[in-house]
């Protein structure tokens, strides 16, 4: 498989995974029954599974690593803090107002996480600021 394929794969994948996030946590907002369907429980492991391997593959067909590229790092280290965020968000939160600022905060870090890959600068978006 092409590099510039397993990009575009991966490009949609990020863009169907945010999206797909940004869903299911209006509906956690809403206590939306849409939450409880199969589909929804599903696609978002099979979507983040082609994400990751499309990135495994891009990284060693780039011969760029994380710990050896500072943005890939930072992408990485982002993308713990998103993931523990969105769970709290979707499953772990007590109260409602704790899964929506824990959703606001998985939010913001998706988006740093695109930043940092469009500028390819570990500071992403910030990066104007420094």
């Amino acid at each position: 498989m092409s590099y510039l394929l397993l990009k575009h794969l991966h490009v949609t994948c990020v863009a169907l995974s945010g999206a797909g996030f940004l869903l299911r946590g209006l509906w956690m907002l809403l206590d939306s029954p849409m939450l409880r369907r199969r589909w929804v429980r599903i696609a978002p492991h099979l979507i983040d599974t082609l994400l990751l391997g499309s990135a495994i593959a891009m990284a060693v067909l780039s011969a760029q690593y994380p710990f050896a590229q500072g943005w890939l790092t930072a992408k990485v280290l982002g993308l713990l803090v998103y993931i523990v965020c969105g769970a709290v968000a979707l499953k772990r939160g007590r109260t409602k107002a704790q899964r929506a600022l824990f959703f606001g905060i998985a939010l913001a870090t998706f988006a740093w996480i695109v930043s940092v890959a469009l500028t390819r600068n570990p500071l992403g978006i910030f990066a104007a600021l420094a």
